[in-house]
Formats: structure tokens, C-alpha cells, sequence
């Protein structure tokens, strides 16, 4: 892609900066989506789905963009092959009968810096509302010449909400897993012709 395919690939709304009016694909080998949860209430215990897809329907008017997500969650991955195992189980994620995830974007609050993405997630069966803090970082070419746009999004979950129940009250006092459990996303998706 030449610089000028770059900038047809970009434009300018309000006077801000965003990727063209179009679908634009999620790059599955270059998004990452992370999970972060207290452990016995102290310790940060990170965790991923290496298996994330989707689209962006970028409108001409930022506030009518349409999010599309999908995530195996077979592939959740901690680090730690006893609690993968555990997370795939009944007691959590329960892959067998709850293979996907889901987010489907219901409206987009576009004032500010950061922006707000609304949605619906489904998790084990459930479905709930959940805001997304949206950052847009640009758009660039890859070295084959296509137009890749890059965001980042945080949120916050009560897993409970979702049906995740499954813990351990402490000697100490509090629970062995948080109910609360932080989102960091890193989405890279590329505009389709």
C-alpha cells in the first residue's frame, strides 16, 4: 500500500482523526484479548484468548460503528496447565456446552478522548451489558501493503453476572478468585476492499 492508499484509509471527522467508513477485519495473530483477576485477594492473575475474531463496521457517522466479536474459549490461556483446565471446566467456562463468546456493540458514545463502546457479552449462556473505554491509535501499513488500524479498550466484568460462580472462602476472610475481573484489549483489524 502507498502512503496515498494509507491516507484513503484514514479521515477526518470533527476535526479528529479515524479510520475510513468501512469493514475493517480483526487480525486474529495481532489482537490480544486479556483478563486480569485477584487471587486470594492479593495477587494479579493474568490471563488470555488466543483465539479472538470479528469485524468493525466503521459508519460515516462514528456513532452508528458496529462491533462484532468472537472468542473460542477454549484457547483461555494463564500460563498455568492445572488452572486452564479448571477455566475450560463446568466450574467456569464449561467449553464443552459454552464453546464462544461473544460481543455485540449496541451504541458508541463518541465525546471525548476516550470514547465508550456499549455492547452485549455473552459468556456461558449469559448475556450482559458491558462499556468498553475505546482509544484509537491510527492507522499504518503493513509491509504488504495493507491498512491496519489499531485500538485499545479496557472494561470491567462481575464474573458472577455471567454465571461464574465457582470459589473458595478464605481462613483469613474474602475468596480465593475476585468476582471482579479487569479487560484489556489490543485490537489490530485490517480494511477490507
Amino acid at each position: 500500500m502507498t502512503n496515498e492508499t494509507q491516507i484513503a484509509a484514514v479521515r477526518t471527522v470533527g476535526g479528529r482523526e479515524l479510520p475510513a467508513a468501512g469493514s475493517w477485519q480483526i487480525d486474529p495473530a495481532h489482537t490480544s484479548l486479556e483478563f486480569v483477576a485477584r487471587h486470594m485477594m492479593v495477587t494479579k492473575v493474568r490471563g488470555r484468548f488466543t483465539d479472538v475474531s470479528g469485524t468493525i463496521e466503521v459508519a460515516e457517522d462514528p456513532a452508528d460503528t458496529k462491533v462484532a466479536v468472537d472468542i473460542d474459549v477454549d484457547t483461555v490461556t494463564t500460563g498455568a496447565a492445572d488452572r486452564d483446565g479448571h477455566l475450560r471446566s463446568a466450574d467456569f467456562f464449561d467449553v464443552e456446552q459454552f464453546p464462544t463468546m461473544t460481543y455485540r456493540s449496541t451504541g458508541i458514545d463518541t465525546g471525548g478522548k476516550t470514547w465508550k463502546l456499549h455492547g452485549d457479552l455473552t459468556v456461558h449462556g449469559v448475556t450482559n451489558p458491558i462499556a468498553l473505554d475505546v482509544e484509537y491509535h491510527g492507522v499504518t501499513t503493513d509491509p504488504w501493503g495493507n491498512a491496519k488500524a489499531q485500538f485499545s479498550a479496557t472494561g470491567e466484568l462481575d464474573r458472577e453476572a455471567f454465571g461464574l460462580t465457582w470459589n473458595v472462602a478464605l481462613e483469613s476472610g474474602g475468596v480465593l478468585v475476585s468476582k471482579k475481573v479487569k479487560l484489556e484489549i489490543e485490537v489490530q483489524a485490517a480494511l477490507q476492499a
